[in-house]
C-alpha cells in the first residue's frame, strides 16, 4: 500500500490551515486465475512506482521547502476522485550522460484531466522530485498531448509549474520540446482559457509558456520567474540581487506585472485558481457561467454619497464596484500592479462580468503605460471568452511626462483603445466623475462601440479640466484684466457650467441616460439582460495588427 499525505501549511496571516489528508491509496488486487496474477501484480507494482515520483527522500525534501508534491497539488485542485491520469508510465528516451541508468515513470510531469466543481479541465503538474522537474522530449510530449485534447474538447488547461528548466543532458531535443509547448499555447490562445501556477522555479525559456497563457499565479517565497538568473545578472550588470528580489511573486505582482496573483502559500494559490475558474467559460464558444438569482430591492443609497464635493478629492473606485455588483462577488485581478486602474470579475444578478475601472485613489486615476497594458490585456481576455464588460470611468487624461512619452505611452495607450474597439461582447460604461480628453474616448466611449453609456449627475465630460480650459480659451481676457485671478475664477465657473457636466454629451446621444447613483445597479441588471443575445461581427480579415 502506498499512502501520501499533504503536509500542514499555515498562511502568513495565521488564519488558514491545511490539515493532513490522504492523497492516494493503492491496494493489491487479487484475482482467481493464478496464471494471470503476475500480470496484475506487475501493473500494481508500476502503479505504485509511478506514485513515488523521485522517491520518498525527495518527497520529504519537497515538503521541507514548504512545497506540495505534484500529485498533492492536483489532489487539492480537482474534485475528489475525478482525476484521470494520462501517460503515467512514460519514460525518457535519452541515453547520454548516464540517463540510460536512471528512469522514473511519468518522467517528471503528471498529466491528465478531471473536474473542478463538476466542470472538465485538463491539467499538468511538474514533479520537482524527478530530475528537478526538468523538461525532456517525453515530458513535453505529455504536456502537448493534453493541450491538444483540451482544444479538441473545449476545456481549460491549468499548468502547475515547478521545474529547473530544460533537461540539459538532452540538448536541443529539450529545447524543441519547449517550442512545441509554446506553439500549442499560441494555438490554444483565445480557444480555451489557459491558467499557469508557478509553484517553484521557472527560468530561462520556460517562462515563455506561462507568459502566453491568460493568467499567472505565483507563491510568495517559494516560486520565481526570470529569463536570466541572479548569477548571470551579477556577471553582466554587476548587480547583486536574490532570486526572490529578481523574479519572486512580490516583484512580478508589483513591478513587472508578469503575475496576476501573488499567494501566501500553495493551498491559497489553488483556492484562488478555483475562484477564478468559477467566472470563466469552458471555451470561446461557451457562455459565461451564471448563477441563479432572485430579484429584490436593487436600490443602493450608499452610492449617492461616494463622490466627494471637491472634484479633486480622491475616492476608492472599489466602493463603487462593490456597491453595484452582487455581494462578495468582486474578484480583483492584478491588484498590486498599475493601481490607477482596477480590473476583475464579478456578478450582476448572477451574471459573470468583467470590470474595468479608473482608480481616483491612485495617481488620480490617470491612464499611463502600465494601466493601459493591464486594462487592454484584461479586455481582450473577456472578449475572447464572451464575458460582458462593465466600465467605471473617472479619468482626468493620460499621464504627462518625458518618462511616459519616451517609453511609448502613445503606442501603449493605443492598446487599450484597440482592445475596447475590437471587443464584440456586451459593453456598458458608467461615467462617475471625470471623463477628459482622449482618455474619454479610450475608456469604452460610445464612439468606439460601447452599447450603453450612463453618467452620474457628478460626471464632467470635457476636453480638459475647467481651469486649464479657461486659461487657454480666455487667455487674452485674463491677461488684460485688472484682477487676473478674479477673472480666471469667473471664466472657470463659466466653463464649468457650460461643459463640466454630462448634459451636453447626453444632448448629442453620447450618453444614453444620466442616472442617480443609487439606480446604477438596477439599470445595469436590465442593460446586461437586454444585451444577452448581442450579435456583432468584425470585418472579414485574417487578424488585426494591434500596436504591440
Amino acid at each position: 500500500m502506498a499512502v501520501f499525505r499533504v503536509p500542514k501549511i499555515q498562511s502568513s496571516d495565521n488564519n488558514f490551515y491545511l490539515w493532513p489528508s490522504e492523497v492516494c491509496i493503492m491496494t493489491k488486487l487479487k484475482i482467481k486465475s493464478e496464471a494471470l496474477q503476475p500480470k496484475f501484480d506487475e501493473l500494481e507494482r508500476k502503479n505504485q512506482e509511478s506514485l513515488l515520483g523521485g522517491g520518498e527522500q525527495r518527497i520529504e525534501q519537497q515538503h521541507k521547502r514548504g512545497k506540495l508534491t505534484a500529485r498533492e497539488r492536483i489532489h487539492l485542485l480537482l474534485d475528489e476522485g475525478s482525476f484521470e491520469e494520462l501517460g503515467k508510465f512514460v519514460m525518457h528516451r535519452a541515453k547520454d550522460f548516464g540517463l540510460d541508468k536512471e528512469h522514473y515513470l511519468g518522467d517528471g510531469v503528471i498529466t491528465g484531466y478531471g473536474t473542478i466543481r463538476g466542470r472538465l479541465v485538463y491539467v499538468f503538474s511538474q514533479d520537482f522530485t524527478v530530475f528537478g522537474g526538468s523538461l525532456s522530449e517525453t515530458h513535453a510530449e505529455k504536456i502537448v498531448k493534453i493541450m491538444e485534447l483540451a482544444m479538441k474538447n473545449g476545456a481549460p488547461v491549468i499548468g502547475l509549474n515547478d521545474s529547473g528548466g530544460a533537461r540539459i543532458q538532452e540538448g536541443v531535443v529539450s529545447l524543441g520540446g519547449y517550442a512545441d509547448i509554446f506553439y500549442r499555447n499560441v494555438m490554444a490562445s483565445g480557444v480555451v482559457p489557459q491558467i499557469s501556477a508557478i509553484m517553484g522555479p521557472c527560468a530561462g525559456g520556460a517562462v515563455y509558456s506561462p507568459a502566453i497563457t491568460d493568467f499567472i499565479f505565483m507563491v510568495e517565497n517559494t516560486s520565481f520567474m526570470f529569463v536570466t538568473g541572479p548569477n548571470v545578472v551579477k556577471t553582466v550588470t554587476h548587480e547583486n540581487v536574490t532570486a526572490e528580489e529578481l523574479g519572486g511573486a512580490s516583484a512580478h505582482s508589483t513591478k513587472s506585472g508578469v503575475t496576476h496573483f501573488a499567494c501566501a502559500n500553495e493551498a491559497e494559490c489553488i483556492t484562488q485558481i478555483k475562484q477564478l475558474f468559477s467566472y470563466i467559460p469552458q471555451n470561446c464558444e461557451d457562455s459565461v457561467p451564471n448563477l441563479p438569482y432572485t430579484p429584490g430591492n436593487e436600490n443602493r443609497p450608499a452610492l449617492n454619497e461616494i463622490i466627494p464635493a471637491n472634484p479633486n478629492q480622491p475616492y476608492d473606485m472599489r466602493e463603487v464596484i462593490t456597491g453595484v455588483v452582487d455581494e462578495n462577488t468582486f474578484f480583483e485581478v492584478h491588484k498590486n500592479f498599475a493601481e490607477n486602474i482596477v480590473v476583475g470579475f464579478a456578478r450582476i444578478a448572477g451574471r459573470s462580468i468583467g470590470i474595468v475601472g479608473n482608480q481616483p485613489a491612485a495617481l488620480a486615476g490617470v491612464l499611463d503605460i502600465d494601466a493601459s497594458v493591464k486594462g487592454a490585456r484584461f479586455v481582450r481576455f473577456c472578449d475572447c471568452f464572451n464575458i460582458p464588460l462593465l466600465v467605471f470611468e473617472d479619468v482626468p487624461g493620460f499621464l504627462p511626462g518625458t518618462d511616459q512619452e519616451w517609453n511609448a505611452i502613445i503606442t501603449n495607450g493605443a492598446k487599450l483603445l484597440y482592445a475596447f474597439s475590437e471587443a464584440t461582447v456586451p459593453r456598458v460604461t458608467v461615467i462617475t466623475r471625470k471623463a477628459y480628453g482622449g482618455a474619454y474616448d479610450v475608456m469604452n466611449s460610445k464612439h468606439i462601440g460601447a452599447d450603453l453609456n450612463y453618467a452620474w449627475p457628478t460626471a464632467e465630460i470635457a476636453v480638459m479640466g475647467a481651469k486649464g480650459a479657461a486659461e487657454i480659451i480666455f487667455k487674452k481676457e485674463i491677461s488684460e484684466a485688472t484682477d487676473k485671478e478674479a477673472k480666471l475664477n469667473e471664466k472657470v465657473e463659466e466653463y464649468t457650467k457650460k461643459f463640466a457636466n454630462p448634459y451636453r454629451a447626453a444632448h448629442r446621444g453620447y450618453v444614453d441616460e444620466v442616472i442617480y447613483p443609487d439606480q446604477t445597479r438596477e439599470k445595469l441588471i436590465r442593460a446586461f439582460a437586454m444585451l444577452e443575445n448581442k450579435a456583432a461581427k468584425l470585418p472579414k480579415k485574417k487578424h488585426g495588427n494591434i500596436p504591440l
